[in-house]
Order: structure tokens, then C-alpha cells, then sequence
């Protein structure tokens, strides 16, 4: 029985590091009687593996059947104890845990000063750090402790635990309102993408403005105030408002400039944050300002104090790339873009297991676009079919949809018109079935339907016609998301003026922004 690299097991000793490895064998060999143990020989035989194969465990005699999930789990606890024990894997937050469960040990012992005395350094610890989760984790063993075993030392301690306790705990709450509605307005626009209509905007402001908690922004610390920022941009990108979106990734940012120890503590939502300001100086085709935001990311992510774990080094993979490409669509040089392809192709499969099939099919589609503007229309059928043809991705209604309106454009334009008619079908029954049959999108597949019984000198006119349309519709606060998937617009004007599409990019942004 053949998984292919899904076994959990599998996966978890795949990730490990050579010293790593190293630290799990003298971890488990420290006690003589491991050294020819079950759960060590299966780690060296899965080590040495290239796929996670049943069968091949059963036949090394290594193990018997009926034994191998027991020794599989035994395995997979152990290297993870393994792993907390490691240095690298050590930080603030794993440090104060850990003297909760000192104190708490302490306390079970009736040592009840000694616990005390942990728990409060511990405490500060924490609140300097802003965990205020395990700050009040503290707080209530205190509350036990003290109920149990009256110190006297100060006569209003049960008092003060009393305000602190309520004081984390209201903060607590603050921060996990945020956190829900900044998750669930996330989960829309994964799901949905941007507001399609007037309902929708309404449905999305209510669900908003109804969730929103009442709070006094000088009593919030960096938590909260993080996660208000984020629900803030999450509700602004619904809305297609990228200059609020601007200014609220700007917020995310600063916080890590007014507490500079978030930086190692939270790398991954300092990483989010810089991702969120770099989508929103795109979306608003600032490129001075964009170029400099991502070197300086670049900068401080590949300085010697910033964590490197795989998770850190996952996501700057992602955003680096993403942000490399998307400096190209700012100004139209696709040419130049396309070198970086190839290199991120061939990365995507080293981090296949720590890259969900949703960012996969973002890759394809800039990938699919890029050749677009490039020209190279057969390149951009190739990519689009990676995400045409996925049947497990539910996720970004509107990537589906667009990437079918590309791939009718791309067919049109290399020349691959003999099936025209299935792929207008079938696209037509898909926007139809996912609710996404905009003025755009209809004037689009309109137009190419009609393309059949156009002589070739009414051509011309007739991409005159559809740009007079489709131009109407570019500040649109509904219809214009269409043109931030797949830019009509120019591709029509290179139509008209016999221009290549990236060069009447390059002339608008020179015009317009630079």
C-alpha cells in the first residue's frame, strides 16, 4: 500500500534537518536499551526512503502489521519531543509555557512560595511580551493557589489578582472578536472574492460594522490592535478600497516599527503584514514605493536575526515570488518577468507539501497572464488548463471564472478557433452556474461569439465598439474587478492601434503614474 509522500509519519521525518536527525538519535540513545528499538529502526528505514511504502516496512521485518500503527505513533511522539527540546525550536512563548509547568509541579509538590515566585516572574515575562493568553493562564493558578495558601505578604493580593484577571480577560476577549471577524472576511474573499454587487456590498458592511466590537484604541496593545488593523484591510479589499486598504497594511507594519520584539516573536504575521501593504501599493500601481517596501522586506527577512524555520522560509518563498511577478504587472514588462518562471516552477515542486493547491493556482494564473502580455498565447493555455482542469479547488470563485475568460481570449488570439464554440458553452454554463455573469464578462463572450461572422475589415471596428463598452465599466465600484484579473482594456487598444498589449501598459503607467 502506496501513499506517496501522505503519511504523516513520513512527511514529519521528511522535514527534518540533518541536525535535527542528529538530536532525535542521541535523544533516543540515551538510554541504552533504544539503540535496536522498533520505533529507531523504522525512523532510519522511512529516513532513507524516497516514498512511504507499507509494504516495504512489513517486508524489512522491522515490524509486524498489527504492531505498525502502535510504532508509528510512538515514533511520531517522540520525535516531536525531540524537536521541542531543540534550541532552535525554543522561544518566548515556549519558554513561559514552560515555567507554567514548573510552577504547576511545584504547586501538585505543596511548594506553594516556590510556584508563586515562578508563576510572577513568569507573568511579567508574558505581559512584556504580550501573551496576554498565557498572562491570564497565569493569573488563574495564581487565583488557586492563593485560595489555598494565604501568603499575607500583601493584603490586597486577592484584589489585585481580581483586576488583573479581568483586565486580561477583557483584552482576550478584544483580541479573539478581531481575530474571528479579520478569519471570517478572510474566509469570503478565499471563497468569493471582492463584492460583486450593491447586495453584496450592503451584506458584507452589515456583517461587519455588526461584529466590530466598541473599543478604546489607547487601551489595546499590539494583539489587538494587529487584528483590528487586519479586519479593517480584510473588510477594504472586499470593498475594492485599496487606498484603505493602504493605509490599514501601513498600521500592520508600523506595529512592528512601536514593538520591535513582535519582529522574532511573530515573524509569520510581520511577514502577512508586509504581503498585505505590498498587494495594496499594487492594486494602487505605485512602483517606487512598491520596489522599495519589497527590498526592504527582503532586507530584513535575509538578516541574521530573523527566525528561518520552514514555516518563515515556506511564506517568503510565496511572497517574495508572488511580489517579484506582480512588480512586472505594474508597468507591463512581461518579457522581463517571464525569466523569473522557470526558477519559481521549479521551487514550487521542492515546497509542494507546505503550498496549498488555492496559491498553486494563483501561481498559474500570473504565470498564464504573464505569457498573455508577453504574446505568447499557447504558454498561457498551457497554465490556465493546470486551473481549468483542478477539480479540488473550491477556493476563488472569481480566479475559476476569470482564468475561463482568459483562456476564450488566448484561444482567439493564437489562432485555436476550431473548438471555439465548445469553450463558449461550456465557460458560458460555468459563469451561469457560479453566479459570476457580469456586464463584463457578457460583452466579452458576446463579442467573441460574434467574432465568426465578422469579415476580416470589420475588424477593427469592431474592437472599437467593444472598448466604447467595456470602457464605461472601468470605475465601476462592481464591474471593475473584472479589469484586476485580466486587463481588456489594453488588450483591446493593442487591438486597435496594432500594439503589442505590454507595451500599451508600460505607456498608460508612464503616463499615469510614473
Amino acid at each position: 500500500m502506496t501513499k506517496d509522500q501522505k503519511d504523516n509519519l513520513f512527511l514529519l521525518i521528511k522535514s527534518l534537518s540533518k541536525s535535527e536527525k542528529r538530536q532525535f538519535k542521541l535523544y533516543v540513545g540515551r538510554l541504552g536499551v533504544n539503540s535496536d528499538s522498533k520505533f529507531l529502526n523504522l525512523f532510519n528505514l522511512l529516513d532513507k526512503s524516497n516514498v512511504y511504502d507499507e509494504t516495504v516496512i512489513l517486508k524489512s521485518g522491522i515490524v509486524k502489521k498489527q504492531q505498525l500503527a502502535n510504532v508509528k505513533s510512538h515514533l511520531y511522539k517522540q520525535i516531536l519531543i525531540s524537536l521541542k527540546l531543540n534550541p532552535s525550536h525554543q522561544n518566548i512563548r515556549s519558554q513561559i509555557r514552560e515555567q507554567l509547568d514548573f510552577a504547576s509541579i511545584l504547586y501538585h509538590k505543596g511548594l506553594y512560595k516556590q510556584s508563586l515566585k515562578i508563576l510572577d516572574k513568569a507573568k511579567d515575562v508574558a505581559i512584556q511580551n504580550e501573551e496576554k493568553n498565557l498572562a491570564f493562564e497565569i493569573v488563574e493558578l495564581e487565583k488557586i493557589i492563593e485560595a489555598q495558601y494565604i501568603t499575607r505578604s500583601i493584603s490586597t493580593r486577592a484584589d489585585e489578582l481580581a483586576i488583573q484577571a479581568k483586565e486580561l480577560s477583557s483584552l482576550n476577549v478584544i483580541a479573539s472578536k478581531l481575530s474571528n471577524l479579520s478569519l471570517q472576511l478572510y474566509s469570503i474573499i478565499l471563497k468569493t472574492g471582492y463584492v460583486k454587487n450593491e447586495k453584496e456590498s450592503e451584506e458584507v458592511t452589515k456583517y461587519f460594522n455588526d461584529r466590530l466590537p466598541k473599543i478604546k484604541l489607547a487601551q489595546l496593545g499590539f494583539r489587538e490592535k494587529l487584528w483590528l488593523y487586519k479586519a479593517h484591510l480584510w473588510y477594504s479589499f472586499l470593498l475594492q478600497d485599496f487606498l484603505n486598504c493602504y493605509r490599514y497594511a501601513a498600521k500592520c507594519v508600523d506595529l512592528f516599527s512601536q514593538y520591535p520584539k513582535m519582529v522574532n516573536l511573530n515573524p509569520v504575521f510581520f511577514l502577512k503584514a508586509n504581503n498585505y501593504l505590498l498587494e495594496s501599493i499594487f492594486f494602487i500601481k505605485n512602483k517606487p514605493k512598491f520596489t522599495e517596501v519589497l527590498s526592504n522586506l527582503k532586507s530584513k527577512v535575509e538578516g541574521k536575526s530573523f527566525p528561518k524555520d520552514e514555516n518563515v522560509q515556506a511564506l517568503t518563498f510565496l511572497y517574495f515570488n508572488f511580489h517579484d511577478i506582480n512588480k512586472h504587472f505594474i508597468d507591463g514588462s512581461f518579457h522581463e518577468g517571464l525569466k523569473l518562471i522557470p526558477s519559481i516552477e521549479k521551487n514550487l515542486t521542492q515546497y509542494q507539501n507546505r503550498i496549498d493547491e488555492h496559491h498553486k493556482m494563483i501561481f498559474y494564473y500570473k504565470f498564464a497572464s504573464m505569457h498573455f502580455g508577453a504574446g505568447n498565447n499557447k504558454e498561457c493555455i498551457k497554465y490556465l488548463d493546470k486551473i481549468i482542469s483542478n477539480k479540488s479547488l473550491s477556493m476563488r470563485e472569481d480566479l475559476l471564472c476569470f482564468s475561463r475568460v482568459l483562456n476564450l481570449v488566448a484561444h482567439y488570439e493564437a489562432g485555436l478557433d476550431y473548438h471555439l464554440d465548445t469553450l463558449l458553452r461550456t465557460t458560458y454554463k460555468f459563469l451561469i452556474k457560479m453566479n459570476e455573469l457580469h456586464e463584463v464578462q457578457k460583452e466579452m463572450i458576446k463579442f467573441i461569439k460574434g467574432l465568426q461572422d465578422i469579415y476580416p475589415h470589420e475588424l477593427k471596428n469592431a474592437f472599437i465598439e467593444l472598448h466604447a463598452t467595456l470602457k464605461q465599466y472601468e470605475d465601476h465600484p462592481f464591474e471593475r474587478r473584472a479589469f484586476l484579473y485580466l486587463d481588456i482594456i489594453s488588450w483591446l487598444e493593442s487591438k486597435i492601434t496594432n500594439t503589442p498589449v505590454d507595451q500599451i501598459i508600460k505607456t498608460k503607467y508612464l503616463e499615469n503614474y510614473a
